[in-house]
């Protein structure tokens, strides 16, 4: 960048610091923290993918013949029951449904918690008395 233009405009408008010893080992301290903090949260998914691979989810809604549901189960049900039942909290957004799940039995849910890491979750529905 132009001398003029880095001083005059970019440094004036704080879109830019002047690149000093100081400045420069303060960004590097501050990649450093954000690559900690982010390894962190990767460990933090891969540890609830296990939790969420062992668990399965049961659901209840009424029915008709052959098993077809009235109405349907959405991610956000499925995320409230998780929430209610076993304490763990995943946002609606993460729980990848191509479709809501309109039958009983049991259904595979992928569940994106990082963008390294993806769970499977079983959800179980059964039949409302």
């Amino acid at each position: 960048v132009a001398d003029g233009y880095a001083h005059n405009f970019l440094i004036k408008q704080g879109l830019a610091v002047e690149a000093t010893n100081s400045s420069v080992s303060q960004l590097e301290g501050q990649k450093n923290k954000e690559k900690k903090q982010a390894q962190e949260e990767l460990e933090d998914a891969k540890n609830l993918k296990a939790t969420l691979e062992e668990l399965t989810v049961e659901m209840k809604a009424k029915s008709g013949e052959g098993g077809r549901l009235f109405g349907s189960i959405t991610s956000k049900q499925i995320a409230d029951q998780l929430k209610k039942s076993h304490k763990i909290k995943v946002d609606k957004r993460k729980i990848e449904m191509n479709d809501a799940i309109r039958s009983l039995g049991f259904t595979n849910v992928p569940v994106k918690l990082h963008q390294d890491v993806t769970a499977t979750l079983k959800v179980h529905v059964t039949e409302e008395n």
